[in-house]
C-alpha cells in the first residue's frame, strides 16, 4: 500500500515538475518579449528605471522557478533531502526579488523594516539549520 502511495506522489510531483517546466517556458518567452520591446522603443537602446525594474523582477522570476523546481525534485523525488533548508533557500531568493524590484519611493519605512525583519528571520533560520544538520 504504501509503495502504491510513493508512485502516485511520484507521479504527481513529475507532473508538477512538467507543467512548472512550461510555465518557466513561458516566463522566459515573455523576458524576451518584454527586452525586446523595451530595447527597440524610443529611444532606442536605452532603458528607463521602471523598465529595468520590470526585466529585473522578470528575471528573478525566472529564477525562483527554477529553484521551485528543484526544490520539488530534491524534496520530493529524492530522499535524505533536508526540506527545511531547501524551502528557507527558495523563501530567501524570493523575497531578495522583492527588494530588487521595490521602488523605494512607494513603500513605507514600516513595510522595508518589516522586509528587514524577513530577510534577517530567514537568513538565521538557514544558518542554524545548516549548523545543526552539520552536528
Amino acid at each position: 500500500m504504501l509503495d502504491t502511495l510513493r508512485k502516485i506522489k511520484r507521479f504527481f510531483v513529475s507532473v508538477l515538475i512538467i507543467l512548472m517546466t512550461v510555465v518557466i517556458f513561458l516566463s522566459i518567452v515573455e523576458l524576451a518579449y518584454v527586452i525586446v520591446r523595451d530595447i527597440i522603443s524610443p529611444p532606442v537602446l536605452l532603458l528607463d528605471i521602471k523598465e529595468l525594474l520590470e526585466v529585473f523582477g522578470l528575471i528573478m522570476l525566472v529564477v525562483i522557478g527554477i529553484e521551485l523546481i528543484e526544490t520539488v525534485m530534491k524534496t520530493y523525488l529524492v530522499e535524505g533531502v533536508d526540506h527545511v533548508r531547501v524551502v528557507l533557500s527558495v523563501a530567501l531568493i524570493a523575497i531578495a526579488r522583492k527588494v530588487i524590484i521595490l521602488d523605494l519611493h512607494e513603500v513605507s519605512s514600516l513595510s522595508l523594516m518589516g522586509v528587514g525583519v524577513i530577510i534577517l528571520a530567514l537568513a538565521f533560520g538557514y544558518f542554524f539549520v545548516g549548523r545543526v544538520n552539520k552536528d
